[in-house]
This record gives structure tokens, sequence and C-alpha cells, in this order.
């Protein structure tokens, strides 16, 4: 007996999210807006009360875009590969770890690492803006239109957080 990992082809996975994952279509709003709530119980717990914590939903009817942004803990260029282009890797548990003794009464929504690839089901294109808490962090800017290849480069986030564009 030999014991041996699964091979994944990263190019069928969005198709398999974008048909099956969920039944219900509307569920990537609710998932997007959890991911943009954890943002923000991250952000609480490491910095405290400081600062605006807020989340907004606007629609671009003529740009025919969606757009989720939240004041939270925001990314820098590793975590948005590390938490972004990776599928099904949630950072989830790594933080609750890592904070262990904070969270306890804060749980973490996230913890599949898929609730932000729904996006994909109304969405031909996925775009994020962000800009860690963390000083001396530069924005970036990663897109993706649902194949297994994407983009990433500097942003333009002026603020803590995160902007996602579907």
């Amino acid at each position: 007996m030999r014991q041996n990992n699964l091979s994944i082809h990263s190019e069928n996975i969005l198709p398999i999210i974008k048909k099956w994952l969920y039944s219900d279509k509307d569920i990537f709003i609710r998932e997007l807006v959890s991911n943009a709530c954890d943002a923000l119980n991250k952000v609480h717990i490491i910095m405290g009360d400081g600062g605006e914590f807020k989340i907004s939903i606007k629609i671009d009817k003529e740009c025919k875009t969606i757009s989720i942004s939240d004041t939270g803990i925001g990314m820098n260029e590793e975590e948005v590969e590390k938490y972004i282009a990776q599928i099904a890797f949630s950072g989830a548990k790594e933080f609750v770890e890592k904070y262990k003794s904070q969270t306890e009464k804060d749980p973490i929504i996230g913890h599949f690492g898929l609730g932000f690839y729904s996006a994909y089901m109304v969405a031909s294109k996925v775009e994020l803006d962000t800009l860690s808490y963390a000083p001396q962090s530069e924005p970036v800017f990663w897109s993706c239109d649902g194949s297994s290849s994407y983009t990433i480069g500097a942003g333009h986030r002026e603020g803590r957080g995160t902007k996602i564009t579907l």
C-alpha cells in the first residue's frame, strides 16, 4: 500500500462552484457581507474600538456592478495571494489560533474558504481593492474573470479595508 495526494485541476473548480456550490444564487451577497463582517471583527479584535467600522453595498446600474466595501482588517499582497488566490483555503482557523483568547466570544464565520467564490455565480469578473490595517502597507488590486488565472498589482484604496466589485 502507498499513500498519495489527490490531484486537483484548478481550471475545473470555478465552473463547479458557479453551477453547483449553492442552490440559491442570491447566497453570494450573504457570503460577501459575512466576509466583510469577519474583517470588521478581526480588526476590532486587533485594534480595539479605534476607527470607523462600516460595510457598504452599492449598485451601479449603468456600469452593471455591485460593490461591497468594508473598513475591516484589509490585506497586503501576500495575504491576497494566500487567502484569495488559493481556493478553499480559509484564514479563519489561522486567525482564531493566533488570537484564540480574544475570539472565543466572537466567532469568525468563514470556515471553508469558498464563500468569496460564490460571487462567480452572478459575476463574470470580480475585482478586489484592499489595504491592510498594518502600518506601511500598500494597497493591492486583484482581478479574476472566473478562469484559473488572475491579475494582481498595486491598488488604489486609501483607507484600511476591502472593496469587492462584481
